[in-house]
């Protein structure tokens, strides 16, 4: 009998009857999901969808429900922000950074509004609103917020700033479960036909061509045919110890890991049909008590006392960078007049004070004319209104001077670095997962953090952007496997 496995496909001569037949079979229930489900259903194709948990949910359910939309939005006009195609498609490609897809980018600035409508169509609501200032989400039930870099050095100088993060109507903190909610909902409505505690464990081949998978249910293997196309939304592999240290080992510093089952069988999938993984080093890391104001007046430095970054952008953005430091932690330096205790959950602990620059860097047992020679730097500077080593900007930028100061340390180990990963499956803009020489394998189409897209670089991250891959691309896989041979 031929082995079922995530490494190679099952050959359809060998299935004995099919369990399930259907005309798209989407894996994986989370915001991806949902998507390519509602608009192949739209289309007009017959769909099931499988979901190893219990219920809808994914990585999607535990987010803020932002997603990263821009060119003009009507809650962009209202608040008086200027925001067009090009602007969008331009920060897109420097928040890719090296593993930038042009292409998606592109594709996503040029359709992002007709992306919003149809949001709204499928009934998530919007306030409409602005919310000024430096936030890790909403705790009203506002709209738009700034989710990224677009203010800061060296984005602001290449694209126009601009609000993009639009955050679903909910009132608080993770927003991500409504918006999953309301995507089923539809789904459900258009006879998406779902199935859950149904796990994927093999793809079917017949030929060149995917054409169907085997799930697994009550501890029996089940087959399933898909007669037009198989869309694989499974997230993405930080609970894979396993695949982490293979692929992406500088997680392995980290504890916090954000995800529901992203095991990376999806990608295993899709490699074992000879799809190609790219990217896989790549991963989104937060401390994010970091950077809303007023600690982004603040300075991070690492161990030898050396800053490394402007403190005024993305969270993300500074937390990546931190996790780049020689050591295992770095250092929130504040003066009194802008110093605010973080949240008990952030596991930001003072580890040092003093009256001078050069009592703390005492404290912290860093070599003398360290610490106490960055500060001096940056303040004379500062007290200019500028930064010449990093260009962070005024109004954040400013004077640590007041006494008495204050270090706050941030380790990787025990502080909150919140993590998850970004590499995955090469896909077309139509979500056809490709092989190495980018051919796309028949039958076989990937969406959200199973494939590497729109944020493919943990260096340049903003809040939103996976939930706009995850929706957008999981829609234009659905459409094209819906309309497969």
């Amino acid at each position: 009998m031929t082995e079922i496995s995530l490494h190679r496909p099952y050959p359809a001569q060998d299935v004995a009857a099919w369990d399930f037949d259907t005309e798209v079979a989407v894996v994986g229930f989370g915001a991806s999901g949902a998507c390519a489900a509602i608009e192949a259903a739209d289309a007009g194709a017959r769909v099931m969808l499988f979901e190893r948990g219990s219920g809808s949910g994914g990585a999607s359910a535990l987010s803020g429900g932002e997603i990263y939309i821009g060119g003009g939005t009507d809650a962009q006009r209202a608040a008086g922000f200027e925001d067009n195609v090009e602007d969008l498609a331009a920060y897109l490609k420097m928040a890719g950074g090296p593993c930038a897809d042009e292409a998606k980018c592109d594709l996503y600035a040029r359709e992002s509004l007709n992306h919003y409508d149809w949001l709204k169509a499928q009934g998530v609501p919007y306030r409409g609103n602005y919310l000024p200032g430096k936030h890790i989400e909403p705790v009203d039930d506002s709209t738009l917020i700034w989710s990224g870099s677009e203010a800061a050095a060296p984005f602001c100088d290449s694209a126009r700033p601009a609000p993009r993060g639009h955050v679903i109507q909910h009132a608080g903190w993770g927003g991500g479960r409504p918006l999953v909610d309301l995507l089923e909902k539809r789904a459900r409505a258009l006879g998406v036909e779902v199935v859950t505690d149904a796990r994927a464990v093999a793809l079917v081949k017949e030929g060149e061509r995917i054409v169907g998978l085997v799930v697994r249910i009550d501890n029996v293997n089940r087959f399933v045919r898909a007669r037009r196309g198989v869309i694989l939304c499974t997230g993405g592999f930080v609970m894979n110890e396993a695949m982490r240290r293979r692929y992406c080992p500088e997680t392995l510093r980290l504890s916090s890991p954000i995800g529901d089952q992203d095991d990376g069988s999806g990608i295993e999938l899709g490699i074992g049909a000879g799809g190609d993984a790219i990217h896989m080093d790549q991963f989104f890391t937060t401390c994010p008590w970091t950077m809303p104001e007023p600690q982004a007046y603040g300075v991070l430095v690492n161990q030898a006392g050396q800053r490394f970054i402007n403190e005024d952008c993305y969270h993300g953005r500074v937390s990546r960078a931190a996790v780049d430091q020689l050591g295992d932690r770095v250092f929130l330096l504040l003066d009194n007049a802008h110093f605010s205790q973080p949240l008990e959950l952030a596991g930001m602990n003072i580890a040092g004070t003093g009256e001078t620059w050069e009592e703390v860097e005492a404290e912290l047992e860093m070599t003398p004319g360290t610490l106490s020679a960055t500060m001096a730097f940056y303040n004379a500077h500062a007290h200019e209104g500028r930064d010449p080593l990093f260009g962070k900007r005024a109004p954040i930028l400013t004077p640590l001077d007041q006494g008495p100061f204050i270090a706050l340390e941030m380790n990787f180990q025990n502080s909150y670095f919140s993590f998850f990963t970004l590499g995955g499956l090469r896909t077309s803009t139509d979500g056809e997962v490709l092989d190495r020489a980018g051919a796309a394998i028949p039958g076989l189409f990937a969406a959200g953090r199973s494939t590497s897209g729109l944020p493919a670089w943990g260096h340049g991250y903003s809040s939103g952007m996976s939930l706009a891959d995850c929706t957008f691309f999981g829609r234009r896989a659905g459409r094209k496997a819906a309309a497969g041979a």
